[in-house]
């Protein structure tokens, strides 16, 4: 509905969320969702490091759990990591119970206090139950990589449009490949152009409001 990014009145809306780090600094936080894969997940690391950047990583426990080596070079890496639920769960359309359960199960591989709902989409009493144990992290940028139908000059021309603050979000995810690997190199140079900073969340960054 919103597509590139999130208005401010829902942000406000859901202000228990986070949605941008409050901060003066020319500060970016680049998230990727629905990972680790083996050949996507290496790509974009390589990706980071030429740019110095670092980044957090939303993981899908399953996946975690079938490329644990490629997990393994993530947080080799010093990049963060969030919990993205076991099984890519839609919060709308899940138990609460169901829902929890499954988050649950995803922290027996990934150790972090950072959570992303998929999708974006999380029912209230789900997300106050999280939000005793997680940052839940939204954001205020999303490049829409996934889609087949991507405009990619509209994507890019919407992902330049940030401020110190800013989480954007990016998929290392084999539907979002073809785009990424266009948008992300050029918005990496951008924002190293602009002299941005990009790093990695954490509880206590999130905390920034």
């Amino acid at each position: 509905m919103f597509k590139y990014r999130i208005p401010s009145f829902i942000q406000k809306l859901f202000s228990s969320y986070t949605w941008k780090v409050k901060t003066k600094d020319k500060l970016l936080f680049l998230t990727f969702d629905d990972g680790p894969h083996p050949e996507i997940t290496p790509w974009v690391l390589a990706q980071l490091q030429q740019y110095q950047a670092k980044a957090s990583f939303f993981c899908v426990a399953d996946n975690v759990r079938k490329y644990p080596q490629t997990y393994a070079q993530i947080l080799a890496s010093n990049h963060a990591v969030g919990n993205h639920t076991y099984h890519h769960k839609n919060g709308w359309y899940t138990k609460v119970h169901e829902y929890l359960t499954d988050v649950a199960l995803a922290e027996n591989f990934i150790q972090s206090q950072l959570f992303r709902p998929p999708y974006g989409r999380i029912k209230k009493q789900q997300a106050t139950a999280l939000l005793k144990q997680y940052a839940v992290v939204m954001w205020s940028h999303l490049s829409c990589d996934y889609s087949s139908t991507l405009n990619i000059d509209e994507s890019l021309n919407a992902m330049k449009k940030v401020e110190p603050g800013s989480i954007l979000v990016f998929h290392d995810s084999e539907k979002a490949f073809a785009n990424l690997q266009i948008i992300l190199p050029q918005l990496l140079q951008f924002y190293q152009q602009e002299g941005f900073t990009l790093l990695a969340l954490n509880k206590d960054i999130c905390a920034w409001k």
